[in-house]
């Protein structure tokens, strides 16, 4: 590799040429600051953070760079990468820019030994990691070879470090201590949502001397809009209206699964070509909806975040959020795919009352609790304990115990062996400091999506001030400063309202039976409990939200006439699928069981069954947000069933207002059939997530 400044400048210009003209064509000509970049990667062991714009070519950069440092002899390049769909977008790019790239990830472990081979062999210029591999005891047995021999690590998004690496991929923190320790490859690190705090962030991380590239955040091409005020049902009504005028095909996002599952069933019935995206999605089903947004097969994917980051389709029209993220930077992350290679591309945000409190929950629910810690360590030992294990002895739910195993063992607290969790030794020193900067921060970041939403100011100009783009400037085409909204601006049609009710109202929600007891209580093994179970809305449907709401603020026994005749409307399409119909009806227990009576006594009325108030409930209600045994055991000890209780032969059906954990009706189907019930089947108004 050449020497002397000018010399590195000049080789660092003719190899993003080379790029250049791999990825776009023998014309392209490279920017400055690309070339400025590449040249400072080629620095030896330089530390180098690039933050641009969506579609500025950060991509082009790693592979210019990597191009260069291969052709002086150097080692590969090791990619970190936070999704599939980006890994296997940068595969095809690497290899589009005349680079050999393979990826090591959770789905091709057949494929490792080859690729190791490959490795050994120097036959491949780039590899692409999840940050979790690292991790991974097989692929930790060769990071350190690998790692003497890589000259250049790219941390790809890499505000995963500092904004949200914590709670969303706790394994991004291992960079620092693994990649970043490499005395000899460089490190580039590239994102396109960093504001000055996140940007500030990433550089301690990188260390001393980190170079830092940061321009723009404005998108000349995308005009932002946001249409306030719309009812959950309106902002269906409004996107089934939008989809028929909206420019190409695009991304719709909601804050969560059941929300794109519904949405998604709904814009079909209106005749829309869509797919849902999500989390929950497998990974062959992601891969197809990708494929067939990108050949535009498709209007639009009603996603969650887990579409996002480094989706590459470049003439994505338009981005819809229906409710807000709750940062800045992940909203401009998320609009940000749209409009990268057309000339106008529709941002837009439909907030809604729901989205603070949601806000709410993920902004502290993967915060660690220390005395939580302690008890998860005192738990565990030396010897190893399974999830189910610790989840039982000691009360924390599912989901935020598997979030706090994740932090300990990024601190080194405890590792994993198989499927057993043990503690290392290393005491938990819980940075008090920390964790509640990192609440405040997402307090303020949450104010300025509100005021966002409320059109405080010229959108686009808004964003890069929050972001802290050095120069925001009104954009002359956001909804604020021309004051023009999208189609159908705040009325969507009657017609898409109605259908949007309707349909809603007709959806099936299924309420899966619990299989197993859990540990530590009165009855083991399979439970015999409810069959099956229905409910007539889920979590803030929007079809019948203002009913849901009303019934919230009701006192006991008042329940909404539209919600009980949604339940006569649900068991009988319901009905058509029982093998033999109820004979009579129960209330479910409840520390207030006057909403449940009202609810069976109409049920029993409507559909001329038996009425039977067989239960009772001794005790204060159960505990919440705890694992299932204190739950269940809590439940076995209050919930009585009267002692005289004669069943009629035949299907029971048992009635509730509102289910949300299912442990009451299993506890409540459970002593019916042990009464000598055939079967009991499950109704309630409304299931909680």
């Amino acid at each position: 590799m050449p020497t002397s400044p000018v010399q590195v400048r000049d080789f660092a210009q003719a190899h993003m040429h080379t790029i250049l003209a791999h990825l776009a064509g023998p014309g392209a000509v490279p920017r400055a600051d690309q070339v400025d970049a590449v040249h400072a990667v080629l620095q030896p062991a330089s530390r180098v953070l690039v933050v641009q714009a969506t579609g500025w070519g950060k991509s082009a950069v790693y592979w210019a760079a990597t191009h260069a440092i291969r052709s002086s002899g150097a080692g590969p390049t090791l990619v970190v990468s936070p999704l599939l769909a980006l890994m296997r977008d940068q595969v095809s790019a690497a290899e589009r820019a005349g680079l050999k790239a393979a990826t090591v990830n959770s789905t091709n472990l057949d494929d490792w030994d080859d690729v190791f081979q490959r490795l050994d062999e120097d036959a491949i210029d780039v590899l692409l990691v999840s940050p979790e591999r690292l991790g991974n005891p097989r692929f930790a047995a060769r990071l350190g070879t690998l790692l003497a021999r890589v000259g250049l690590i790219v941390i790809d998004e890499a505000h995963c470090i500092s904004d949200w690496g914590f709670d969303f991929r706790p394994d991004y923190q291992r960079l620092a201590r693994a990649l970043l320790s490499t005395p000899t490859a460089s490190v580039l690190a590239t994102t396109a949502t960093a504001n000055e705090r996140v940007t500030h962030d990433i550089g301690k991380q990188l260390g001393e001397g980190t170079v830092t590239f940061r321009g723009t955040l404005a998108r000349t091409s995308l005009t932002l809009s946001v249409v306030p005020g719309l009812s959950p049902l309106q902002r269906f009504a409004w996107i089934a209206d939008a989809l028929e005028q909206l420019p190409g095909s695009g991304i719709v996002y909601v804050l969560t699964v059941a929300e794109a599952e519904r949405l998604t069933a709904f814009l079909r019935s209106c005749g829309h070509a869509v797919d849902a995206y999500s989390g929950q999605t497998d990974a062959d089903t992601r891969l197809q909806v990708e494929d067939r947004l990108r050949h535009n097969q498709v209007k639009a994917v009603v996603a969650t975040s887990a579409l996002g980051m480094g989706y590459d389709k470049p003439d994505l029209g338009f981005c819809v959020h229906v409710g807000s993220p709750s940062t800045p930077v992940a909203y401009y992350q998320q609009v940000g795919r749209a409009g990268r290679a057309v000339a106008h591309a529709e941002g837009v945000l439909l907030p809604s009352d729901a989205d603070e409190r949601i806000w709410d929950y993920f902004a502290t629910a993967s915060i660690p609790d220390p005395q939580t810690a302690e008890k998860v360590l005192l738990n565990l030992g030396s010897d190893g304990r399974s999830l189910i294990e610790i989840e039982a002895d000691t009360g924390v739910r599912r989901g935020r115990l598997e979030a706090l195993l994740k932090i300990l063992a990024v601190e080194g607290v405890v590792d994993k062996d198989g499927s057993a969790w043990r503690a290392t030794g290393v005491p938990y020193v819980h940075d008090s400091a920390k964790w509640t900067a990192l609440a405040r921060v997402r307090q303020q970041e949450a104010g300025i999506m509100r005021q966002y939403a409320h059109g405080a100011g010229c959108l686009m100009a808004y964003l890069q001030t929050a972001l802290d783009d050095p120069s925001p400037a009104p954009c002359g085409r956001c909804s604020v400063c021309t004051g023009h909204l999208p189609f159908p601006g705040l009325t969507p049609s009657p017609d898409k309202l109605i259908a949007a009710r309707d349909f809603l109202r007709g959806m099936d929600v299924d309420i899966e039976p619990r299989k197993r007891w859990p540990a530590g209580v009165g009855r083991k093994g399979a439970i015999r409990g409810f069959d099956a179970g229905r409910a007539v809305a889920f979590a803030d449907d929007p079809g019948w939200v203002a009913e849901l709401q009303r019934m919230r603020n009701a006192p006991p026994g008042d329940v909404p006439p539209d919600l009980l005749l949604g339940a006569v409307a649900t068991l009988g399409r319901w009905a058509k699928r029982w093998p033999a119909r109820p004979v009579c009806v129960v209330p479910m227990p409840a520390p207030d069981m006057a909403s449940n009576r009202a609810l069976a006594q109409f049920i029993a009325h409507k559909g001329r069954l038996s009425l039977h108030d067989v239960f009772s409930w001794t005790g204060g209600p159960a505990p919440d947000d705890v694992a299932s045994t204190p739950v269940v055991a809590h439940l076995e000890s209050v919930i009585r069933l009267a002692t005289d209780t004669v069943l009629p032969a035949g299907p029971v059906l048992l009635v509730a207002t509102d289910v949300r954990t299912r442990w009451t009706a299993t506890v409540a189907a459970a002593l019916l059939r042990e009464r000598g019930a055939t079967q009991v089947l499950l109704l309630a108004l409304h299931l909680r997530p």
